[in-house]
């Protein structure tokens, strides 16, 4: 369905690549569960309509293992994240994409980063925009791609570049697509208030760099009429500041110099090594039961060097009760180890070299549960003339979803999403 590709795919960039780049707090749609590979058969496009989607979703989550205050202390956030995306079509062979948006998110975990409530990191926005222009070359038969997007939050500025290149057969049963990314971050050194080196309104933070360098590549198969199958892999290469400067770790062993264990003063910042690879690896089914039931299978592996090892499932049934409406009902379940340099409060040595209380780095099991519907009547739900060109609008679809969302670390969420599909002539 469009409502679950229209992010993940946008610019031809997979989802979890994305995530990469940026350090977002833990979602639930989207999660590390990446799109592998869209339909090989997307029918008829008509070459002068501009697709427009609205998207819109609030999240909430609950949670006692904040990584701000050393993995103890509340995990409440609530995220509410309005995005435009627009399809122009150029030319018959030349379209543009946009997506535009922000995240507006409160959160308590990161108000304690001074240790007063109500502190100005208790809320911010997250600034996002990505533009992309693919063309289908003379033979009809491959995409090239190239896009450039830019995010802004309160502790760090990101640009990326994007490249792609798609090939399907003559027979339409095949694709291969690949996909490269690029993401350069500049980071600002928020130290906890009680850590920084002029005393807790010290405002001369300071900066650092990431780099993230990620590849994508799907292959899809029609198997029969009724199966088609796509397999991915999606290496990540990251290097410079992969830490997260205002995360505390508080040490079971101490000096004097820092005071006595679990002490306010004794907490230093999280330290992570610089350089970070990931091996994940996907396989895709997709299988038309009937004419109005689909099975959508996931199966995800996942390696990299901090000895992270995941496995991830997801089924999603789309079942067509009329021929305008759609339910799916989705489920997702994620475990994972533990990365070596995870500690829970006070587990920490003073002679470890990298150490993290970060619960999304700590070994725990996660499930998904949730509904979708999608409603698109053959003649749209409404026109309307748009304020500018004297043209027509349609708003040709609606989709909500709704999911829930638990760790065994105790953390729980839910998210409720929107996607206004409209199209203009």
């Amino acid at each position: 369905m469009k409502f679950l590709l229209a992010v993940g795919l946008l610019l031809a960039a997979p989802a979890a690549a994305w995530a990469q780049g940026t350090p977002t707090p833990n979602r639930l749609d989207g999660s590390g569960v990446p799109a592998t590979a869209a339909p090989l058969s997307r029918g008829p496009v008509s070459v002068g309509e501009t697709e427009v989607d609205i998207l819109g979703s609030y999240y909430q989550q609950n949670g006692d293992h904040s990584a701000v205050e050393g993995g103890i202390g509340t995990q409440h956030l609530t995220d509410a994240s309005p995005t435009i995306v627009l399809n122009v079509p150029l030319d018959s062979v030349t379209r543009l994409s946009a997506n535009v948006g922000f995240d507006y998110y409160a959160s308590a975990s990161t108000d304690r980063i001074d240790q007063v409530l109500s502190s100005p990191s208790a809320q911010d926005v997250r600034l996002h925009a990505d533009f992309g222009l693919a063309r289908l070359l003379a033979d009809k038969l491959t995409t090239v791609g190239v896009g450039a997007g830019v995010s802004k939050e309160y502790d760090y500025l990101s640009f990326n570049l994007v490249g792609s290149y798609a090939r399907t057969s003559r027979d339409g049963n095949r694709q291969f697509s690949a996909t490269g990314q690029v993401y350069l971050d500049r980071v600002t050194l928020i130290l906890p208030a009680e850590l920084r080196p002029g005393g807790p309104g010290d405002k001369k933070y300071g900066s650092d760099n990431r780099q993230s360098f990620n590849l994508s590549l799907v292959y899809a198969q029609v198997l029969s009429k009724r199966l088609q199958v796509a397999v991915s892999a999606e290496p990540v290469a990251q290097r410079g500041l992969l830490s997260t400067p205002f995360q505390r770790v508080y040490f079971f062993n101490s000096n004097p110099a820092l005071g006595a264990p679990g002490a306010l003063g004794t907490a230093k910042a999280e330290v992570l090594p610089r350089l970070r690879y990931k091996y994940p690896v996907g396989l895709r089914l997709t299988y038309y039961a009937t004419d109005l039931v689909q099975l959508r299978g996931f199966y995800r592996f996942y390696n990299d060097n901090f000895g992270i090892r995941a496995h991830t499932f997801e089924l999603e049934t789309p079942v067509k009760v009329t021929p305008f409406f759609t339910l799916y009902p989705f489920y997702r379940y994620h475990t994972q180890t533990a990365a070596d340099y995870f500690a829970p409060y006070l587990a920490h040595s003073i002679a470890d070299e990298f150490y993290t209380s970060d619960y999304d780095l700590a070994a725990f099991s996660a499930q998904k549960l949730g509904l979708g519907f999608r409603y698109a009547p053959l003649y749209g739900l409404s026109r309307f003339k748009v304020p500018f060109g004297n043209r027509v609008a349609k708003f040709k679809s609606l989709d909500l979803r709704y999911g829930h969302y638990w760790q065994t670390t105790g953390l729980t969420a839910n998210v409720v999403s929107v996607d206004l599909g409209f199209v203009m002539p």
